[in-house]
């Protein structure tokens, strides 16, 4: 059976850039973008030219791709023609090959936004998109707030959108701007405007996710003959986001009717990219990656149970419904105070260690696991910390470095400008081979600021360590969480740290102690000595 072809548009660079706290810079905009053009999406829509100085400078210097490149932009102004607006005129001098146009098709937003007539409404929309096709562009027509304008008025909700395919436009997309509208009426309206006549396969959706229902609302759309799908990496975009590809593009690839049905431009084998594509984009905005998305998030095949591991170890399809490594991810089994044998050989196996059925050495672990964690201790999440731990137990730990003594300072004083700043500084004393080696560090980054006691102690323990300086150069922290577990003056404070590598490896440590400082140094030793460990081994 011959499949259809289903066409993937992203918006991360301009609709993705809506989100509240993201801005990209060009050469952030520009990794995205030859990442997308990796993993195979067919449309990238780089911006608004003439907008702001970032999306222009972009299209100024665009990176070649296979993907279309397209430029972003609003229908002609009431009172002028398409070839004298300035504003158009902008986004076609892009250059790029397809253009993309919003337009009003909700007929209170062109009376009340616009303040002009739905005929006028219409003209703007009909000689836009016929200007686009005489100058060679693929035209592209974005119907802003169409689902609530077809629920108020569908004659004039229609009337719009035909006006932009009759005058040429290659795609006509239905977005539901507010997020408000559910999946079933999104494909009944759907399939009532190819009913109109404007076929299936000029018709694209672009949804929000304000109810969790934007990817469910993009697949009732593809189910009602649309064909072009419109979405952001890690489901980014203004209030709670638009439709994420990062969910549907492994659905349509792997999951029936769709996988059967359709054919789209990402590969299996590109798919095996997507988690580190995902993560990618978590790290230009540096943030911490959702432990919870599906299919790239770390705890997407994370298995806690014991009886879950038990039935994973037997067949992983018992708990899994798709291969991890197919998405480029990995399963997890957790080491709890819940966990049994079954979860402790699989997670030692995953860390290099054999320890057979029935070994006494699997009891002392556990018994040691619950111990720790009575005392606050978590290694649901710290995988490096439970591998380290392990190690310990059952021998096999060697003796990289040893911490004869740190200290950590606070200094409240008056900089050149007679302001009060804080400056944190730290010194560690290590010996590693037999020498003893004393580093000091100061918090300070490059504007000034004062990052803290914390960053303190983790630049003066990676200053100097000898044979392995250049195994830990490539490392650094990306995520601190702290919890108190006990109230009162008895407090105990965890602290959990995830770090990060030039090879793109994510690792969690732990540290457990009344004392902020304690607890976090402790994460930071394990942090280094697991990274030491694999790494070594790796070159072994």
């Amino acid at each position: 059976m011959t499949r259809e072809r289903l066409y993937l548009y992203d918006t991360t660079l301009r609709d993705g850039q809506q989100t509240q706290g993201v801005q990209f810079s060009t050469e952030e905009k520009r990794a995205i973008a030859e990442a997308l053009d990796t993993l195979g999406v067919d449309y990238i829509e780089g911006g608004w030219p003439g907008a702001n100085p970032t999306d222009s400078a972009f299209f100024e210097a665009a990176p070649k791709t296979h993907a279309t490149m397209t430029a972003f932009g609003m229908t002609k102004r009431a009172g002028m023609s398409a070839e004298n607006d300035d504003v158009l005129a902008a986004v076609l001098n892009a250059g790029t090959s397809a253009v993309c146009l919003v337009g009003k098709t909700h007929d209170f937003h062109v009376r009340a936004a616009l303040g002009i007539s739905l005929a006028e409404n219409t003209e703007n929309i009909s000689k836009s998109v016929a200007h686009l096709k005489a100058q060679s562009r693929e035209a592209l027509f974005d119907a802003e707030h169409f689902f609530d304008g077809y629920r108020a008025n569908p004659d004039y909700a229609l009337e719009a959108v035909t006006a932009a395919y009759d005058a040429g436009a290659r795609w006509v997309v239905l977005c539901d701007t507010n997020g408000g509208t559910l999946p079933d009426e999104v494909g009944r309206i759907t399939a009532e405007v190819i009913a109109s006549g404007i076929p299936g396969d000029c018709l694209g959706i672009h949804t929000h996710n304000d109810t969790e229902n934007a990817v469910a609302c993009t697949l009732a759309a593809v189910d009602a003959g649309a064909r072009q799908i419109q979405g952001t990496l890690n489901g980014l975009g203004e209030r709670c986001g638009n439709a994420n590809l990062t969910a549907l593009i492994p659905i349509l690839l792997l999951k029936d009717p769709y996988a059967s049905r359709f054919e789209i431009g990402v590969t299996r084998d590109a798919l095996k990219g997507l988690t580190r594509t995902s993560r990618m984009l978590d790290e230009i905005l540096n943030r911490v990656p959702f432990r919870q998305a599906a299919f790239v998030g770390s705890s997407a095949f994370a298995h806690k149970a014991g009886l879950h591991a038990s039935a994973i170890l037997k067949d992983p399809t018992t708990y899994e419904h798709i291969d991890p490594a197919d998405v480029g991810n990995a399963r997890i089994i957790p080491m709890s105070n819940q966990a049994g044998q079954s979860n402790l050989r699989k997670r030692l196996g995953d860390a290099g260690l054999t320890v057979k059925k029935g070994d006494p050495a699997l009891g002392l672990i556990l018994d040691r696991i619950k111990a720790r964690e009575a005392e606050g201790y978590s290694y649901d999440t710290a995988q490096a910390s439970f591998e380290l731990l392990a190690r310990d137990a059952l021998g096999q730990m060697p003796d990289l470095f040893e911490v004869k003594r740190y200290r950590v300072t606070v200094e409240r004083r008056k900089n050149k400008y007679n302001q009060m700043i804080s400056l944190s500084e730290a010194v560690v004393v290590v010996k590693v081979g037999g020498e003893k080696k004393l580093s000091v560090s100061e918090s300070m980054d490059e504007s000034g600021s004062d990052r803290g006691p914390v960053n303190a102690l983790a630049k003066a323990l990676a200053k100097d360590l000898g044979p392995y300086q250049e195994i830990i150069d490539d490392m650094r922290l990306v995520d601190f969480k702290v919890r108190i577990t006990q109230g009162g003056t008895e407090a105990v404070t965890r602290v959990i740290i995830d770090s990060e590598d030039g090879q793109g490896r994510r690792w969690s440590t732990v540290g457990v102690s009344p004392n902020i400082v304690d607890a976090s140094f402790e994460a930071l030793l394990d942090a280094i000595r697991w990274k030491i460990l694999r790494d070594a081994k790796a070159a072994a």
